[in-house]
């Protein structure tokens, strides 16, 4: 994650050995690749002339017996590689369903998510090594964990992407060598579930893959179908002209400290209604990227930074002080680590948020809307917090957006105890996590995996 003035619009080569692999001459070539120690898989995709090679159970984070990983690298084009990991599902794998996770920033790698939130390890108490998370995703789904786009994490080469828009037809291409690789996930139910700008990213990939799906159909493109069956969105960014008024609310009237006071609130909401406000309206009229970059400039100076300077806090976190961001940063360096690098068949030094992909994305109009099957939001995070985010999510336009309106909110139980508020309409769902920062599944693991396996049955979340 970084600290971002959020979008208002939202190696040398080694000599090596071959050895021939049986090839299923519909999908593409398979070969087996001995380099440096480490043993590659290769899978040349006949259908996108992409080229996926990873190396199969590194013993890397996933150390449950019988559990299979998979890390390594697609390549979406010339000089473009993504970086991927999957881990099986612990629990009945050959059946249980697919989910891809997208970290935000825009332009953070996932393997924040993987290590810190929701993977199959974490590093307790900030140790130097991980330890096994028996609330991972992967108890109940095969997840499959993306770094884009190209430059961010362990993904390198080339960068075409600078929105959503652009990103999302690498993500579609990813999904297709995978599905060819592994043919045994291309009918399983698939789950998008993203953090953060994810906000943007998850309802823009989910909407290029139904548009693909419905191409596929018609015979217009050749590929595999994605059934994708739900979406989820924590602490997300959607948009700006409803949740630039929501940070003023929530630094006035949270439920752990006042980060202004009644002056600056009035000065704040002034400001917001005859400055920013008008700026998101042109960008969102018009659409045009200076007009969009003026918006993004006049809010965040104007708003955002106000309220930063205002108080000693985390915006991610505002129980903390912001000179000691919560949770910590250990992995990283783990990922750093050459054996690490090594085992999990990685080729560049891991960027967890670098500013080259963060700026291609700010200087553009990424204005895409946000709708989904849940949206969910810690509630001691600011930068995307929980009032932006339930005012969003009454906006949404679905056939029930009137009686969620409507709709007051709910005790959420986790085995009898509460923790959180939620209203759903049909599949459509909302839930204020209580005792959370921007990264849920850090801070209420067993919530999360539960809120998870719901979404991903497709079902409203409901209390246990």
């Amino acid at each position: 994650m970084r600290l971002f003035s959020p979008s208002v619009i939202l190696p040398t080569a080694l000599p090596w050995s071959v050895t021939a692999a049986p090839a299923e001459q519909t999908k593409g070539n398979r070969s087996i690749i001995e380099r440096d120690g480490v043993t590659y898989h290769v899978f040349e995709h006949a259908a996108t002339g992409a080229k996926m090679e990873f190396v199969k159970n590194s013993g890397i984070c996933e150390t449950t017996p019988g559990v299979n990983q998979y890390s390594g690298y697609l390549s979406v084009g010339i000089d473009m590689n993504m970086w991927f990991w999957f881990f099986e599902s612990r629990n009945n794998a050959s059946n249980a369903p697919l989910a891809a996770w997208f970290n935000g920033g825009p332009g953070c790698s996932s393997m924040i998510g993987l290590f810190q939130e929701n993977g199959p390890c974490h590093f307790v108490n900030g140790e130097s090594t991980p330890s096994p998370n028996n609330n991972s995703f992967n108890n109940v789904a095969n997840v499959l964990y993306v770094d884009q786009p190209i430059g961010v994490g362990f993904s390198y080469g080339v960068d075409n992407a600078t929105s959503t828009k652009t990103a999302a037809p690498y993500v579609w291409k990813l999904l297709q060598a995978f599905y060819d690789q592994f043919p045994e996930y291309e009918s399983r139910d698939f789950a998008i579930f993203t953090e953060s700008y994810g906000g943007h990213y998850g309802p823009e990939f989910a909407n290029y893959i139904q548009q693909q799906n419905k191409a596929i159909k018609g015979g217009t493109v050749s590929g595999q179908e994605i059934n994708l069956v739900a979406l989820g969105i924590n602490n997300g960014w959607f948009d700006s002209g409803i949740q630039e008024k929501a940070y003023i609310d929530y630094a006035y009237n949270n439920t752990y400290k006042k980060l202004i006071n009644e002056t600056q609130r009035n000065s704040l909401l002034d400001f917001y209604a005859n400055d920013c406000l008008p700026e998101v309206e042109k960008c969102t009229r018009n659409g045009s990227n200076q007009e969009c970059e003026d918006a993004s400039e006049t809010c965040g100076s104007g708003i955002e930074q106000r309220i930063i300077d205002s108080a000693d806090f985390d915006v991610y976190d505002v129980r903390e002080p912001s000179n000691d961001p919560y949770p910590p940063a250990t992995y990283s360096s783990y990922l750093k680590q050459p054996d690490v690098v090594k085992d999990i068949g990685a080729k560049s030094t891991y960027q967890e948020c670098p500013d080259a992909a963060y700026s291609k994305f700010q200087g553009t109009g990424d204005i895409q809307s946000g709708i989904g099957v849940l949206l969910w939001a810690g509630d001691a995070d600011w930068i995307c917090n929980y009032i932006g985010v339930q005012k969003v999510a009454e906006t949404v336009d679905f056939p029930g957006v009137t009686e969620f309106g409507n709709t007051e909110l709910q005790p959420y139980t986790v085995n009898g105890e509460k923790k959180g508020e939620f209203k759903a309409v049909d599949n459509f769902s909302y839930l204020r996590v209580y005792g959370a920062g921007h990264e849920v599944p850090y801070y209420q693991p067993e919530v999360a995996l539960q809120v998870f396996e719901q979404t991903i049955r497709q079902k409203a979340i409901s209390s246990t």
